[in-house]
């Protein structure tokens, strides 16, 4: 008989509760930026903005103005509503001349070059400060100027580095090459350590030019002619012209309902879709009849992923180039779960676009208001510190998103130009009855979705309290067709997956995720952070 484990994992921290307004992120000091707006009398967009550009400072590692931003949100009037702020391949990176710059560099055959991973050929247009700006216009009420000065203060005065944030600033020792990139970012060639006091003056003083001239500083002014010329000097393709003409859009977000709720995430080029499939099929096997933590829920759901990722990654890109089949429809998933057994499947491949993206971090905030607001906000820069490349002297590290882009002509996510790249980020909005909504995410790569599937699991099929819902162990289905698990996940479960014919390995708790969710249920507001990270969850 299945034994749940509800107690394996007990929550390590309250879940926050808030009258006025909750935010919930990756680093403290970012959430009490957030948490200030709204006592000045912000709403939840001024305080995702706010937050945000504070993350792009005291966790510099994984989010900045040389990356993308997406939102999910359900505001005060009743609006489920997107906004997409994704940067493309520039006009005149074609496959071929990848290929032959790659060879050139490489010294391999043209035909046999992949997609670099870092460096200037990964480089695609940010979308960070047009997201930012089209944010607090359309939907607060202060102005970027007033969002960015905690964030501002935090560069320019100084601030101590965080516990997980030192450790990922160490990656920046072997990324950083370039000695005004080492320069911005490293202390002495180092990175800084736990308690250090630091200060990013290049960034800062980039931050004040955007608060003075508006998000156009980004993309047409001194501060673009130098992320046009870092790019072109280390042979990339990106150009003035490409910077200019970028704009950020609002989208139509896609949802599915899982046990009574909905939930809503984005559509292609992001990988959305992928959780509303594993959502889909988990609901046909019946996942949730099963008891919490058990083994038969975890290996429907396990399944149900696996199921979802293959489709996903096989058909999800750039919508304006090709078409995506409806992923994430009730009909879709009833086929799919048709073939889903008592055993693993061991025939089912992950598809992955590329396998370096699948433990990239990002940042996401999540933040609700009295009024009705409530917004899930994720801002990154692909791997951590991105390309590798920071721009002149203005401290801004650039992102690798188009390191998911293939070389091979017949791969979905092929490079043309102009286009935008698979995205791994997916912020998410749910409704979890008539007057009761959550933003949420759960950050890390492939872990994304597939963490969606577990917490809306937590929420929805074991009625749990928010910070326990993000406190139960994880599990993660990997690209080599392993099904992860944390150290602290029941053996005997573990065990129980083995005997159904999964590849159970053990991994870090640190490769789970990153999570954040908060909640307004008829105007009661409360707020979770991920235990694995240094988060704060705050409220007033």
């Amino acid at each position: 008989m299945e034994r749940p484990d509800l107690d394996a994992f007990a929550s390590r921290r309250s879940t926050v509760y808030g009258a006025r307004g909750v935010v919930a992120t990756s680093q403290p000091l970012a959430a009490q930026a957030g948490l200030a707006v709204m006592r000045d009398g912000g709403n939840a967009f001024d305080a995702a903005v706010a937050t945000a550009a504070a993350l792009n400072v005291v966790e510099p590692t994984s989010t900045g103005l040389g990356g993308d931003v997406f939102a999910l949100y359900r505001t005060a009037d009743g609006e489920v509503g997107a906004m997409r702020s994704c940067g493309d391949a520039p006009a005149e990176a074609t496959i071929e001349r990848v290929r032959r710059a790659v060879a050139d560099a490489e010294g391999v055959d043209p035909d046999e070059a992949t997609m670099p991973y870092r460096g200037a050929h990964a480089v695609t247009v940010p979308g960070t400060a047009r997201g930012w700006e089209l944010t607090a216009d359309a939907l607060g009420r202060k102005s970027l100027s007033e969002l960015l000065r905690p964030a501002i203060r935090y560069a320019t005065e100084g601030y101590p580095v965080s516990e997980v944030v030192a450790a990922q600033w160490e990656h920046g020792e072997d990324v950083f090459e370039a000695d005004h990139a080492r320069a911005a970012y490293l202390f002495d060639g180092r990175a800084p350590s736990v308690g250090q006091r630091v200060r990013l003056p290049e960034l800062g003083s980039t931050l004040e030019t955007v608060a003075e001239e508006g998000a156009d500083a980004v993309y047409e002014g001194e501060i673009a002619e130098q992320i046009v010329a870092e790019v072109r000097s280390k042979g990339g393709f990106l150009s003035r012209s490409d910077l200019a003409a970028f704009e950020p859009e609002f989208i139509e977000p896609v949802s599915t309902t899982y046990g009574g709720a909905e939930v809503y995430e984005l559509p292609p080029n992001n990988q959305g879709l992928v959780a509303l499939e594993a959502l889909n099929i988990a609901a046909e096997l019946g996942a949730g009849e099963h008891p919490a933590g058990s083994t038969g829920r975890i290996h429907r759901l396990a399944e149900a992923t696996k199921l979802a990722f293959h489709d996903g990654h096989r058909y999800i890109t750039d919508p304006e180039y090709e078409e995506t089949p409806p992923l994430g429809s009730k009909a879709w998933a009833r086929r799919r779960a048709a073939g889903v057994g008592e055993e693993a499947a061991s025939d089912v491949t992950f598809g992955v676009p590329d396998a370096r993206a699948e433990d990239a971090d990002t940042v996401l905030l999540t933040v609700a208001d009295d009024e009705g607001n409530v917004v899930s906000y994720i801002n990154s820069r692909f791997a951590g510190f991105g390309s590798g490349l920071v721009a002149g002297d203005t401290g801004i590290a650039l992102q690798n998103r188009g390191a998911s882009f293939s070389l091979d002509p017949d791969h979905p996510n092929r490079l043309e130009p102009g286009k935008r790249p698979f995205h791994t980020l997916v912020p998410a909005v749910a409704r979890l009855a008539d007057d009761d909504w959550a933003a949420f995410g759960v950050m890390g790569g492939y872990m994304q979705p597939q963490g969606h599937v577990q917490v809306v699991s937590h929420v929805v099929d074991d009625g749990l309290p928010l910070q326990a819902a993000l406190d139960r162990p994880r599990w993660r289905y990997r690209e080599d067709g392993t099904l992860a698990v944390e150290p602290h996940f029941p053996d005997d479960v573990a065990v129980g997956l083995a005997r159904r014919g999964h590849d159970v390995r053990v991994l870090q708790p640190a490769l789970f995720g990153g999570a954040q969710i908060v909640r307004n249920d008829a105007g009661v507001l409360s707020a979770a952070t991920e235990p694995r990270k240094d988060g704060g969850a705050v409220g007033y």
